[in-house]
């Protein structure tokens, strides 16, 4: 086995979680943007956009072995219980199994950011 894919396999699983996470994140946007509140979705919004970029740096961060991508991990961690905390406020189903995705995806990063 390559010394890559060694790496790539101790963080698979927190990769793993940032590209689920990603994905979470632009479904929830989609959905959100067909909300009749959606005046009152402005943050939420923001951060699911926000968060859905971070995961996927983090992801091609890990893939790569970047120099940074520990500190990387724990800051999109913070992007991902920001996220959870705004998708929470929202009662709708798209909402509620982001933020449980999103708390999911920081529980993984800092996982990794603490190897």
């Amino acid at each position: 086995m390559s010394v890559v894919s060694m790496v790539t396999t101790k963080f698979q699983a927190c990769i793993d979680a940032c590209t689920k996470c990603a994905q979470a994140c632009f479904e929830c946007f989609n959905a959100c943007l067909n909300e009749p509140d959606l005046n009152a979705r402005k943050s939420c919004v923001s951060a699911l956009v926000e968060c859905a970029m971070m995961c996927q740096m983090s992801a091609s961060m890990m893939s790569m072995n970047g120099q940074f991508s520990k500190e990387h991990c724990l800051l999109c961690a913070k992007i991902c219980d920001n996220c959870a905390q705004e998708c929470a406020m929202f009662k709708d189903e798209h909402c509620q199994k982001c933020a449980d995705v999103c708390r999911m995806c920081a529980e993984e990063c800092r996982k990794m950011a603490s190897m």
